[in-house]
Order: structure tokens, then C-alpha cells, then sequence
């Protein structure tokens, strides 16, 4: 099956968005940690900033990736007419 111009358009806008978040996803999950000793030397609310992205600040970067994720697909959905009948 040949996929339209249009479909290809989708697809690698798709595929943009995607890499892009998986950077982020890379970034914070392996460059922080392979940083922490370093990180440490600076002190947010008491703890180590090391412990602090891992604790917290890591999680808090997955949720947001997810929800950008989310939001970004729905309106490319949208544009593209390839919506699931959810309206918002």
C-alpha cells in the first residue's frame, strides 16, 4: 500500500516529535545520572540537586514529556483528520 503525500507528512511530523522527546527522555534519565556527583555540590530544599533529579526532578519531566506528548498528538490528529471522534 502507497501512502499519500498527506499521510507522509503526518508520519514524519510523528517521527519529529517523537525523536525530539526521546532526547529529552535520554537527557534527563542518563546525562543527569552520569552527572550526579557533580550535581551534588549544589543544594536544592536541603538535598543534593544529584538525589533531587533523581527523586523528583526526573519524574516530573517524564509527566510533562507525556502530556506535551498527548496534546501534540491530538491537535496533529486534528489537522490531519485522523481524530478518534474525541472533541475537545
Amino acid at each position: 500500500m502507497r501512502l499519500t503525500e498527506r499521510q507522509q507528512e503526518y508520519w514524519r511530523r510523528n517521527l519529529k516529535v517523537t525523536a525530539f522527546l526521546l532526547l529529552i527522555w535520554f537527557g534527563v534519565t542518563f546525562v543527569g545520572s552520569f552527572f550526579a556527583r557533580e550535581l551534588n555540590a549544589f543544594v536544592i530544599l536541603g538535598f543534593p540537586l544529584g538525589f533531587y533529579l533523581g527523586a523528583q526532578g526526573a519524574l516530573i519531566v517524564y509527566v510533562a514529556v507525556i502530556f506535551f506528548y498527548v496534546r501534540y498528538m491530538n491537535h496533529l490528529d486534528r489537522e490531519y483528520g485522523v481524530n478518534e471522534g474525541e472533541d475537545e
